[in-house]
């Protein structure tokens, strides 16, 4: 796959196409600003894919990051399918990075999500499919790989900005005991660590990949006890 151009920051028009996708969200609008997104959204992005996907090499060796819609870029279509919401469209921009034999969506990763007026930074697994799940349960109550994850997660609690997402159940699932130190997250689905906040200054600027990184590299410890599910 050729290499896009460097990545040099997104621009103030990225957040501008989505603030009037809100109140335009339909398919003559975004035909007639397709231009728009392609140069503001869709061609930094893929840039930004590159240059993130090779700094989280320097401690993620094993990263897949694919500078392509339905690779690491979401598809800015929605499913409406099943949806009562027709709105054709997303108006917000979700990028992943994951790693793993698995699929993309059963994989641990970091994700990127730019929702005006903020971005998200996360990493983790959104949701545990259910093949996983049993094995997941059975980690989390080993004696060594559940004082790790405990470890994990009592270190990123303590962390500004950041909450843990995933819980689902309000019981402990059947065979787990109730009153096991790390009983809280058996109540979970999915396990991620995220952290959110305004649109930083970096945001146009090749800075914006440092910023990135950083909040990645301090959620690291999460991906890495769960890419090994």
């Amino acid at each position: 796959m050729p290499k896009t151009t460097p990545f040099k920051g997104f621009s103030p028009e990225t957040i501008r196409f989505f603030e009037k996708l809100k109140t335009n969200n339909n398919k003559a609008w975004f035909e007639k600003n397709r231009d728009v997104y392609e140069k503001f959204v869709l061609r930094p992005s893929k840039s930004f894919v590159e240059a993130v996907g090779e700094k989280l090499r320097e401690f993620a060796p094993k990263i897949i990051a694919v500078p392509k819609v339905n690779g690491s870029l979401f598809r800015i279509n929605r499913d409406t399918r099943f949806s009562a919401d027709k709105s054709p469209y997303k108006t917000y921009m979700g990028i992943l990075f994951w790693e793993g034999l698995r699929q993309k969506m059963e994989s641990s990763g970091y994700y990127f999500h730019l929702e005006t007026p903020n971005i998200m930074l996360a990493a983790g697994l959104y949701k545990i499919s259910r093949p996983l799940l049993e094995r997941y349960r059975n980690h989390v109550v080993d004696p060594e790989r559940g004082a790790d994850l405990a470890a994990v997660l009592a270190r990123i609690e303590k962390m500004k900005g950041v909450s843990i997402g995933g819980q689902y159940y309000k019981r402990v699932p059947s065979g787990f005991d109730p009153e096991h130190s790390n009983a809280r997250w058996l109540l979970h689905n999915g396990l991620y660590a995220s952290w959110e906040g305004p649109v930083p200054d970096e945001f146009t600027s090749e800075k914006f990949i440092g910023f990135c990184i950083k909040h990645f590299k301090n959620l690291a410890p999460l991906h890495d006890w769960l890419k090994i599910l």
